[in-house]
């Protein structure tokens, strides 16, 4: 079963994706060091969940821009 996490997770986790385009990476600790120093967040928990929600986002655009370029490279 995956991890479900709130829509503030996400929305936050996106906009920060959208604010520092090449910031991000694939790394969790790297992502992780990353919101620390940007968002100032309440809890320790809440921090992990924004990283590992930018990690499985950063993963997702990646897979996504790869499909598009196979789709346009392949003629039809």
């Amino acid at each position: 079963m995956g991890s479900i996490r709130s829509s503030n997770v996400k929305r936050v986790a996106e906009n920060l994706v959208s604010i520092y385009p090449g910031k991000f990476s694939k790394d969790y600790s790297e992502n992780r060091t990353i919101v620390k120093q940007v968002v100032s967040v309440a809890s320790k928990k809440t921090l992990n969940n924004i990283a590992g929600y930018v990690t499985r986002y950063m993963i997702k655009l990646e897979s996504r821009r790869r499909k598009e370029e196979e789709e346009t490279t392949i003629p039809a």
